[in-house]
C-alpha cells in the first residue's frame, strides 16, 4: 500500500479527544504503531470544539486546568509514540480483510489497515443547531465556537443560548469584547448554577424570555441584532458577532453500519472495553456499561484498559499488566 494511498498500523484510534489521545500515548508505550483519525481539523474533540477556555476540574492531580492546556499536554504526550495524525478526515467504512486485519476507508479514499481498532468517538458526529436567519453568515459574523477569544477584542458580541457553552463563551469574551450580551428564550438556564452566578457577577448583560428576530447588516457587515421578547417588545443591540450556542445534534454516523452493537447512540462494551465485534474496542463517552460515569477521568482509565487488552489480543504472549510507565 503506497504511503499516499494508505497506512498500515497495529492500532487505529478513531477520535482525537482526551480518551483517544491518552490511548495513543499508551499504545506507543506498549510498543504498538498507531494512527489517529478524527473528522475535526484539530485534536481535542469536544474540548477544542466547544470549550477550550473552560476550566476542567475532574483530571486527577490537577486542581484545575484550562481545556486548551489539557489538550496541548495530551497531544505532546501522544506524540511521544510518534503516531500518524489523520485529522480533518472522516471515517466511512470498516471491513475485515481475509488475513484478519481491519481496513478503514476514509471519505477522501485513503485506506488504513490495522490489526485492531479503538473507537473513542465521544458524541460521534455532532452538528451545531442552526440560528434561524443566520444564512451565509455562519463561519463569519455568526459562529458556533470561539477557539480564539482574543480575536473578538473590541467587538459587540451577542451570545445566544442558555447552556454551559453559552455561559462559558460569555465569561471568556467579557474581559475582551466591548460588550457581551447573552440572550436566552427562557428565564431558566440549562447551565450549571455556579456558572450562571459567575457570569452575572462579572456584569454580563443577560436578556431572557427573548429570541433573535433579525440580523441587520451595515456597510462593513453585521451591525445590529434585533431581539423580540415574549411579550412582543422589540429591542436592537449593536453586534459585530453572534455566538450561536444552541446545542448540538449528535449521532454515531457510519459507526452504526459497521456491525457493532449500538444502544441509544452508545457502544456497549465488556470489562476489557471490547465491543461485539472481534478486535474492535471502544473507550470514553461513546461507551456504555452498567454504572458508567461520563467523565474525562473515566475515559483515561478506559483507554488504558482497552490498550492493554488489545496488546494481549494481538500478542497472547504479552502480559496484560505492562509495568509502570515510570519504569525505564
Amino acid at each position: 500500500m503506497a504511503a499516499d494511498d494508505g497506512h498500515e498500523v497495529d492500532l487505529l484510534v478513531l477520535g482525537a479527544g482526551p480518551a483517544g489521545l491518552f490511548a495513543a500515548y499508551y499504545a506507543g508505550f506498549r510498543g504498538l504503531s498507531v494512527a489517529i483519525v478524527d473528522a475535526l481539523p484539530e485534536a481535542g474533540g469536544q474540548i477544542t470544539a466547544m470549550y477550550p477556555e473552560k476550566m476542567i476540574f475532574d483530571v486527577a492531580g490537577l486542581p484545575a486546568v484550562r481545556g486548551r492546556d489539557l489538550v496541548a499536554s495530551l497531544v505532546a504526550q501522544a506524540d511521544s509514540g510518534a503516531p500518524t495524525w489523520l485529522l480533518g478526515r472522516q471515517a466511512r467504512t470498516l471491513l475485515t480483510l481475509p488475513d484478519g486485519r481491519l481496513r478503514m476507508g476514509l471519505a477522501d479514499g485513503v485506506l488504513i489497515d490495522a490489526r485492531a481498532v479503538l473507537i473513542t468517538a465521544g458524541l460521534g458526529e455532532f452538528r451545531p443547531r442552526p440560528l434561524p436567519g443566520a444564512g451565509e453568515r455562519v463561519g463569519g459574523s455568526v459562529l458556533h465556537f470561539v477557539p480564539q477569544p482574543r480575536t473578538h477584542e473590541g467587538e459587540d458580541v451577542v451570545v445566544v443560548g442558555g447552556g454551559d457553552s453559552a455561559f462559558d463563551w460569555a465569561a471568556a469574551l467579557h474581559p475582551l469584547a466591548r460588550s457581551v450580551t447573552l440572550v436566552h428564550r427562557r428565564a431558566r438556564f440549562r447551565a450549571h448554577p455556579a456558572m450562571v452566578r459567575d457570569v452575572r457577577e462579572r456584569g454580563v448583560s443577560i436578556i431572557t424570555d427573548a429570541e433573535v428576530a433579525e440580523l441587520v447588516d451595515g456597510p462593513a457587515g453585521l451591525s445590529e441584532v434585533v431581539i423580540r421578547f415574549a411579550d412582543g417588545e422589540i429591542r436592537t443591540l449593536p453586534a459585530q458577532r453572534v455566538i450561536a450556542a444552541l446545542g448540538f445534534v449528535a449521532d454515531l454516523g457510519p459507526i452504526e453500519s459497521w456491525g457493532i452493537d449500538v444502544a441509544q447512540r452508545t457502544i456497549p462494551v465488556d470489562s476489557t472495553m471490547r465491543t461485539s465485534r472481534e478486535l474492535i474496542y471502544a473507550a470514553g463517552d461513546v461507551t456504555s456499561y452498567p454504572g458508567k460515569v461520563r467523565l474525562i477521568a473515566t475515559g483515561f482509565g478506559e483507554a488504558a484498559t482497552a490498550v492493554n487488552n488489545i496488546a494481549v489480543a494481538l500478542d497472547p504472549a504479552a502480559h496484560l499488566f505492562p509495568g509502570h510507565s515510570t519504569q525505564a
